[in-house]
């Protein structure tokens, strides 16, 4: 298995994207079928196979995924979650896994207006889409991606059918989950991003947009199930390295003034805005208007999660409006790893400098639940964490 450190992977979505291609891509860029099935079918699902072939589409030469299935039946979320978090996947596997389920089983109980522990479909509780899913975070992990990004992404339209009956295209679940990416349309009267492509995409990408400066290492190509007229049915991962020695991406940032909202209120906020996807979140004391004092929330959040956060924000405080903007961010190369130590598994932030510098930073919640559990000052658990993590 690879283990190079701050890889790149670049998905090309220029006809859509799907589960399947996803993972069609991923095995052309080296990932073993075995390795895929062997950690799925640890889990207790019905019995299935993966049948990958060599395709191409307009000649372009991919791999083909199918996953074929004996039988089925639907799933609901909370009893998939169950499955991955007693499975013996990767703790980051899981993670990932678990995100992305969560991202898709959002969508859905918005548009079936239920609670996303008792969606109970298909789309969300099929092997197929249990296998794309899991198998993609298994085939990033495989290949040691550190960072993924995206291109726009097309979207079809038109009308097609399911288990729910016919339904527009894009489909209500894959737009619920493409806010706040960019997207364009097409004359293609065919789905060409499915629900389970769009929380693959969504939940792995850090950012949508053009091609970033990177060093070509690999290629991939996954090749779709349909044939289209228009296009190529393909997914193209580019597979690289950055070209600097700091990463670059882009995060949305917003904000709103409050000076009406009872001071108690702001660390409730705070915690659902975390849970909303922020990657920051700041409060600013400001002099408003007839000499208020005020407090300036500020959020950094990813593209795909603006819209959730603008949501909270609205929802959760007094404000009556936001601005957002983006805003472009250099970063030092960082990867989040898991550290054996005499106090239990830690998670680490290993974060390189320019000259060779290298420093570790602990994961705060875990030092606290083990000061918490072994009563120990929590100094002491960051001093004892680093001492034998930096060594």
């Amino acid at each position: 298995m690879p283990t190079m450190g701050n890889r790149i992977a670049y998905f090309d979505c220029f006809s859509g994207i799907s589960g399947d291609m996803i993972l069609g891509a991923f095995m052309d860029l080296g990932v073993p079928k075995d390795f895929i099935e062997e950690n799925i079918q640890n889990m207790p699902l019905a019995a299935f196979r993966l049948e990958v072939s060599a395709a191409q589409r307009m000649h372009i030469h991919g791999q083909q995924v199918r996953v074929v299935v004996e039988e089925d039946h639907a799933r609901n979320y909370g009893e998939i979650q169950r499955h991955i978090q007693k499975s013996p996947l990767a703790d980051a596997v899981k993670e990932l896994s678990l995100k992305i389920f969560l991202r898709l089983a959002e969508a859905e109980a918005a548009v079936h207006n239920c609670p996303k522990e008792e969606v109970h479909f298909h789309e969300l509780g099929g092997v197929d889409a249990i296998v794309d899913i899991v198998g993609a975070a298994l085939g990033a992990e495989w290949l040691g991606i550190d960072t993924i990004m995206a291109s726009e992404i097309p979207l079809g339209r038109g009308f097609v059918t399911c288990d729910h009956g016919v339904l527009p295209v894009p489909a209500p679940a894959t737009v619920a989950l493409l806010k706040g990416v960019p997207v364009y349309g097409t004359d293609v009267s065919h789905e060409l991003v499915t629900p389970t492509g769009a929380a693959i995409v969504t939940g792995l990408a850090e950012r949508f947009g053009p091609l970033p400066k990177m060093r070509i290492k690999e290629i991939g190509y996954g090749v779709g199930a349909r044939e289209l007229k228009e296009m190529p049915n393909l997914l193209r991962v580019l597979l690289g390295e950055p070209e600097s020695v700091y990463e670059e991406d882009r995060v949305a940032v917003v904000e709103t003034n409050i000076d009406d909202m009872n001071p108690e209120i702001f660390g409730f906020v705070m915690e659902r805005l975390f849970e909303a996807g922020a990657l920051d979140v700041i409060w600013i004391p400001v002099s408003m208007k007839k000499n208020r004092p005020g407090t300036m929330i500020q959020v950094l959040c990813k593209e795909n999660d603006r819209g959730k956060v603008v949501d909270r924000i609205l929802s959760e405080t007094t404000a009556t409006g936001v601005r957002h903007y983006w805003a472009e961010r250099t970063k030092l190369p960082r990867k989040v790893k898991e550290a054996i130590t005499s106090l239990g598994k830690v998670r680490v932030k290993e974060v390189a400098g320019p000259m060779g510098r290298r420093s570790v930073v602990p994961e705060y919640d875990d030092c606290k639940e083990i000061a918490l559990k072994k009563k120990l000052p929590l100094k002491v658990v960051y001093e004892t964490v680093l001492k034998e993590t930096s060594q």
